[in-house]
């Protein structure tokens, strides 16, 4: 049975994928949900970025005899820049909605716009209270109200950095064999024009939300058992019009 490790997104913790340790992936799959240094683990002395998640990463991949990575939104750069370290065991990502180009970090790249750590943690717990009515936001907001704020600060901050160096979707594509789960309607549309361009295998979930473990961990259970069997399917259809979360 392989061992996975389940990263999360932008200030998430492991919890948001409870839901898939019920699901029969759990039962092909040794899933490993692991906690980020501040997103539900110490926060790491020398400070937080998307290098230093990394080499966290590395270390647990290793521990864990882990090939894949399951990876969210901007947790996908962290295990493509994971992949790429010497001695990294990872060779499969599957990403679900991670950061493709720079508009992806609609979330995270906003903490650079601030100047300090709780200007930021107020700001963007203000924006996620504009949905409480969403209960999938609002469990996101609960987990990000529990985050180290400045971790989250430097994290969102080096995003931008990142973003603005160069293409994440090249460097995930470059790192490791890589498999991109998406509903085309969470996009924007810089990251379609990419996809549309790149022959990198994905899975198309129309309708789901940008958090499909949390509210929709059977669907992804079984959209994500279907690749045991072969190549995951390669969408060829227009994209509807991007509806970005932001």
């Amino acid at each position: 049975m392989p061992a996975v490790l389940c990263l999360a997104g932008f200030g998430d913790d492991a919890s948001m994928f409870a839901g898939l340790l019920r699901t029969p992936l759990a039962t092909e799959w040794h899933l490993v949900p692991t906690d980020l240094p501040g997103f539900g683990a110490p926060t790491a002395a020398g400070g937080t970025s998307l290098r230093s998640l990394a080499a966290f990463v590395l270390e647990r991949a290793i521990d864990e005899g882990a090939e894949i990575v399951l990876a969210h939104s901007l947790a996908s750069v962290v295990a493509s820049i994971a992949a790429g370290m010497p001695t990294s065991p990872i060779s499969r990502i599957f990403s679900l909605e991670g950061n493709l180009t720079a508009e992806d970090a609609y979330f995270s790249g906003t903490a650079a716009d601030f100047d300090s750590p709780e200007a930021f943690r107020s700001a963007f717990l203000a924006r996620l209270a504009e949905r409480r009515e969403d209960r999938t936001i609002a469990r996101y907001r609960s987990v990000v109200a529990n985050a180290d704020p400045v971790a989250l600060w430097q994290l969102g901050t080096d995003a931008r950095r990142f973003s603005d160096e160069q293409v994440p979707g090249d460097v995930l594509t470059s790192s490791a064999r890589a498999t991109y789960v998406y509903n085309p309607s969470n996009c924007p549309e810089a990251t379609l024009a990419w996809l549309s361009e790149s022959p990198m295998e994905r899975i198309v979930l129309e309708g789901a939300s940008h958090w499909v473990s949390v509210d929709q961990p059977e669907r992804l259970s079984e959209a994500l058992l279907h690749t045991r069997s072969g190549r995951a399917r390669i969408a060829t259809a227009s994209p509807p019009l991007p509806k970005a979360p932001s």
